[in-house]
């Protein structure tokens, strides 16, 4: 199955399905199931963002399956309605300083899993298990 790393916190709110898009400066043609990896890496602006939620952050393992329904541009109209879905989850896309530029994978039947424990690779990889 198609595995994606993600940093953490975002790893975790795919999880808990808060966030509902996966950010990244490439796209991809791929459609179906996908486990969400959270990696060991950690934006520790965000993780301070969302200490109110006093959620798990586990690193190093999957965490979650998704479908992966679509990819689109990130343009100004996506901007807005991530903006009114929430502000702080997308913030990094959003923010209106912020000169992000690329593509959001729509990301549906979300599921919190188990942890597997296995380390991460980029772009989108394949796990066996």
């Amino acid at each position: 199955m198609k595995v994606i790393t993600i940093k953490q916190p975002f790893a975790t709110l795919i999880a808990e399905g808060l966030k509902e898009y996966e950010f990244r400066t490439w796209k991809t043609s791929y459609r179906g199931e996908i486990l969400i990896h959270a990696g060991k890496g950690v934006d520790k602006k965000a993780m301070e963002r969302f200490k109110y939620l006093n959620l798990e952050y586990p690193s190093g393992c999957i965490i979650a399956k998704a479908t992966i329904t679509d990819c689109v541009y990130v343009d100004d109209t996506l901007k807005e309605e991530l903006q009114k879905k929430d502000d702080k989850v997308y913030y990094g896309v959003i923010n209106k300083d912020s000169n992000w530029d690329g593509y959001g994978f729509k990301l549906e039947n979300i599921e919190k899993i188990s942890p597997i424990e296995i380390n991460g690779k980029l772009s989108l990889w394949n796990y066996e298990g």
